[in-house]
């Protein structure tokens, strides 16, 4: 009979496709992965892994083998968080996978309050690209994503909690600045600095000017940077402007402050949400993330109708 500690095995060693790694995921050493996921090769009479190869890849049984582990060691956490409920026990470990232009502004206002509320769920947080978190969702190597949708992805749900508006931030000597209306057409010039590729915030700049029927080759774009506090610190210091989401103003200077600007023909929004598989077995701890981010959230940020969503995608 197969155990679910085999099958964790078997999963971490097709996850990391690294016999060192996935034994460090386990907890336990290699030698001792390695004799256990041998001895259920030899009782099931069958090879899981090709490790001619390298790194090592399923064999075509073992990639059927893999797939239904997944789905019978989600079955069981979703059995252990049925009875967790049932006790009205919150604990648990929630893996948390959010984006940079998030990171710095949402963590902040909510995490120490969610761990004093629910000291007993252990919390785990990764900084990563859109990109990024989408695969560590499908690969089951965190629970939850916080970042900008719609995603339009299969296997995945999205559950929305504001929406921000993208503001423009100038240099004090820029001509928009000192400009009384400011439209989408204006920024769409070299002075703009952009993130750089692979930020969903980038894309949604690009999509907004698009707006105007221009496409992304003839985007006069020639500036890239790394974060957003980076690309502030530049306009600052050589000038231009740039985007920066709403939630950034938290915190700012004053000085800071007086270099944002809105735009007067739209408001252009972007949709912050929760994203995690269709599978995902802690439905009561991704429940109580989402209304304690809302908590802290001001109520007109909540309100889709308060503008227009950028998508970028």
């Amino acid at each position: 009979m197969i155990t679910l500690t085999q099958l964790e095995y078997v999963v971490a060693v097709d996850t990391y496709r690294h016999f060192g790694k996935a034994a460090e995921n386990c907890f336990i050493t290699q030698p001792t992965l390695s004799m256990q996921l041998k001895k259920l090769e030899e009782d099931l009479e069958i090879i899981i892994f090709d490790r001619s190869k390298q790194p090592l890849i399923p064999t075509d049984v073992g990639q059927k083998i893999i797939e239904q582990a997944r789905i019978t060691l989600k079955q069981a956490d979703e059995i252990n968080n049925i009875i967790k409920e049932h006790k009205n026990q919150v604990s648990g470990l929630l893996r948390i996978g959010i984006i940079p232009t998030l990171a710095p502004y949402l963590l902040p206002i909510f995490i120490g309050k969610y761990k004093k509320k629910y000291p007993n769920i252990f919390i785990k947080v990764v900084e990563q690209t859109t990109e990024n978190i989408v695969k560590l969702l499908h690969k089951d190597l965190i629970d939850v994503g916080i970042l900008v949708t719609p995603l339009k992805e299969e296997k995945i749900n999205e559950k929305p909690i504001f929406y921000e508006e993208m503001l423009i931030y100038a240099n004090t000597g820029h001509k928009l600045h000192k400009q009384k209306e400011i439209t989408v057409a204006d920024i769409a010039t070299p002075e703009i600095w952009l993130l750089s590729d692979g930020h969903c915030f980038r894309d949604q700049v690009i999509n907004l000017c698009s707006f105007l029927g221009t496409t992304d080759s003839e985007l006069p774009f020639h500036f890239e940077a790394g974060s957003l506090e980076t690309l502030m610190n530049i306009i600052d210091r050589e000038g231009g402007i740039t985007l920066i989401p709403e939630l950034a103003k938290d915190g700012m200077s004053d000085k800071r402050l007086n270099n944002i600007r809105s735009f007067s023909n739209m408001k252009p929004l972007r949709e912050v949400s929760l994203v995690y598989s269709r599978h995902f077995a802690k439905h009561k701890l991704i429940n109580l993330l989402w209304r304690e981010i809302k908590e802290v959230i001001p109520v007109e940020l909540q309100d889709e109708k308060r503008g227009s969503i950028v998508e970028w995608k």
